[in-house]
């Protein structure tokens, strides 16, 4: 239905935390999705609910099409993220064991933020070792039960 947005931090130019940039952006627009009422005018709808996944690696990008020029990306890097968002949960932000490596080089204080998903079946690339980026280290963007996240030792 057109209800998935990407975006990308490095491009065009490169950027020292851009790892760092995506989770925080991530975490906020978790938090800002649950103020949010599906229908101001019936409260008992609840708030909207949005999944987040991401990745890190190299990727394409052009400016494609003539009329409705677009800036696109390309590459099994843009495949990986949407595979993260697609096998994420709702208010999730989940991330390959590669973004997780470089969201600790550039931010080593979200350590504790992270928790391992374990092994799962991510169709195209087979099993991966991925992971749950909490909210804001104080479980308000974190819904999902303790068991789907075990903790980190």
């Amino acid at each position: 239905i057109g209800d998935a947005w990407m975006g990308v931090a490095g491009l065009p130019e490169p950027q020292v935390d851009h790892t760092k940039r995506v989770a925080i952006f991530a975490m906020q627009a978790v938090k800002l999705a649950r103020s949010v009422p599906v229908d101001p005018d019936d409260p008992s709808l609840g708030h909207i609910h949005i999944r987040c996944g991401f990745h890190c690696g190299p990727a394409v990008a052009s400016v494609v099409g003539g009329l409705n020029p677009r800036y696109c990306l390309f590459g099994d890097t843009v495949n990986t993220a949407s595979r993260m968002e697609s096998n994420s949960l709702a208010d999730r932000i989940h991330l390959t064991e590669a973004a997780r490596n470089a969201l600790m080089q550039q931010a080593p204080e979200m350590e504790g933020w992270l928790r391992p998903r374990g092994p799962i079946n991510i169709k195209g690339k087979g099993i991966m070792h991925t992971f749950f980026l909490r909210g804001t280290g104080d479980d308000s963007t974190d819904t999902a039960s303790e068991s789907d996240c075990p903790p980190t030792s």
